[in-house]
């Protein structure tokens, strides 16, 4: 069975608590939970969260040579900011996807600038926790 790896960063710890108006109710507990119920039999989810941008590369480096088929990730404000974690992306043979409940286009203007996208294999945003199934399932094929 195929394994997808999500990896969520800073902050994403926090929500359901952290600006509901933005990024909704749902603990993360719950979306991964959600997720793993609407892909049981089809693929087993594995789930990372750090507010730590070195863990995250580090994971991004131990799952990123054939230990999962696709990783799902929402690098959070680290989507802006970190140079380091596109370059990890880059180094890796399994494909990225970049995730964002929120619509980040149409937030800050630093917000709308994402380092790691141009190393991704596609960007889902706006849809809320939904991003999460949507990756998964464009990961695992049209089929799914």
């Amino acid at each position: 069975m195929p394994e997808i790896l999500i990896i969520n960063g800073p902050n994403l710890n926090l929500t359901g608590i952290r600006e509901p108006e933005i990024y909704g109710t749902l603990t993360m507990d719950r979306i991964i939970a959600d997720v793993e119920q609407a892909f049981r039999g089809r693929a087993r989810i594995s789930y990372f969260q750090s507010n730590h941008e070195g863990h995250i590369i580090d994971r991004l480096h131990a799952a990123g040579f054939g230990t999962v088929q696709g990783i799902v990730l929402n690098a959070g404000a680290y989507t802006h900011t970190s140079l380091a974690i596109a370059d990890a992306i880059a180094a890796i043979d399994t494909p990225v996807v970049e995730v964002h409940m929120s619509n980040v286009a149409a937030r800050e203007p630093i917000r709308r600038s994402s380092l790691i996208a141009p190393v991704c294999i596609g960007t889902i945003a706006g849809f809320g926790p939904a991003v999460y199934s949507l990756a998964v399932s464009a990961l695992l094929g049209s089929d799914e």
